[in-house]
């Protein structure tokens, strides 16, 4: 099957689970196109059956902002045409999908008949989403949509309370990217704390949907029972308020800031522990990541986060904003090396039931569901 992957090529969650989706797609043998304005991140070198296709950003006087969207339909329109597309799977709604219904009718009013599936991923929804200007032409979007899907059911359920969508939404989790085998050797871990020291880490874009104030603030309680360090990975408007944060309670000197990293697993592999006390996540793959290389996961209870962290068991759960609590748990997982050793191999195993292998499947199966049904509606013309 030749499939029209759209996406943000960026750091972002849905930009990494679109850019590794199409990658096994293609070793499986479909033909994978992706479609965005700059080489997705986590794309790497030259791979057989995948093709990329930017999006091209012109600068015009007469407009204060690029016209995204258009050129992005442009985009797809010239794509379907020339590489012959059976299918169009589009990754975060705003403004791919609109993009992707645009295309769509331009291609039909030229006799190509081409589905397309929404994935939603979280903050298009639970986010932007709810901002009245957008919400008439997402719901419109999610209605026109071949098929849609969600990353869990906390997001499936939000879809359903704040648009009034037809569509039955399909819930397909995220997965477990395959693991960088390139990774530190254990002795690189001595560069950022003693054998005496325990690790802590968060990684995230550092917006205050993360509360990365929560995690210094966190740690600090953490440090002053077991000597830690803590490894703050990523970048982004909340770096100064974190930066100012470790300041202002001594602790600038255990905390390290390493700025974006690409391989985020070759750090996680040297932590003990994952901190995410988030406002909100409809899935949570940053921790998915962690608990893949077997580091139990401190995280809040909201959103989409317990359908993969497992309290008592991968790690633990807490109300948004109860550092108190989030610092207890993981106190008591940290200092204890026996019931740390057990966390984390929990943790591993909970991620085995996201392996790629196991979602991969349910893509296919929607993909041919959709192109079959399409197929069916022409040939009953």
């Amino acid at each position: 099957m030749k499939v029209g992957m759209v996406l943000y090529p960026t750091f972002g969650g849905s930009g990494v689970v679109a850019t590794e989706l199409g990658k096994a797609l293609a070793q499986k043998g479909h033909e994978i196109h992706f479609i965005t304005y700059a080489q997705p991140v986590r794309l790497g070198s030259f791979r057989e059956n995948i093709f990329y296709h930017e999006v091209a950003l012109s600068d015009y006087p007469l407009f204060d902002y690029q016209p995204y969207e258009i050129q992005l339909a442009s985009k797809i329109v010239d794509v379907v045409k020339h590489e012959k597309l059976d299918l169009l799977h589009v990754h975060y709604a705003i403004p791919h999908a609109s993009a992707a219904f645009m295309a769509t009718q331009i291609l039909k009013s030229q006799g190509i008949e081409i589905p397309f599936i929404t994935t939603l991923h979280g903050t298009d929804i639970t986010l932007v989403g709810k901002d009245p200007s957008f919400e008439p032409v997402i719901t419109f979007c999610l209605n026109e949509s071949n098929a849609v899907t969600a990353v869990s059911e906390s997001l499936k359920k939000s879809t359903y309370e704040h648009f009034n969508t037809n569509r039955e939404i399909h819930v397909i989790p995220n997965f477990v990217p395959p693991a960088n085998k390139e990774y530190l050797s254990p002795c690189q871990r001595s560069k950022y704390a003693t054998q005496q020291e325990k690790i802590l880490c968060h990684i995230s874009n550092f917006r205050p949907v993360k509360r990365v104030e929560d995690v210094v603030k966190v740690f600090q309680l953490v440090n002053e029972k077991v000597p830690s360090k803590l490894l703050l990975v990523g970048d982004g408007p909340d770096r100064l308020l974190a930066e100012r944060t470790c300041r202002a309670l001594g602790i600038e000197d255990r905390v390290i800031f390493t700025g974006k990293i690409v391989g985020t697993e070759r750090v996680l592999e040297m932590c003990d522990a994952f901190l995410l006390p988030s406002e909100t996540e409809s899935f949570g793959l940053a921790a998915l990541e962690a608990m893949a290389v077997g580091v139990p996961v401190i995280s809040s209870n909201t959103g989409g986060i317990p359908e993969v962290n497992q309290h008592g068991f991968s790690g633990y759960l807490s109300n948004v904003g109860d550092v108190e609590d989030m610092a207890k748990n993981a106190i008591s997982m940290l200092e204890s090396d026996e019931i740390l050793a057990q966390f984390k191999l929990n943790a591993k195993k909970r991620s085995e039931e996201f392996e790629l292998s196991a979602i991969l499947p349910m893509y296919e199966e929607l993909y041919e569901k959709v192109v079959r049904e399409v197929n069916q509606a022409q040939e009953a013309i």
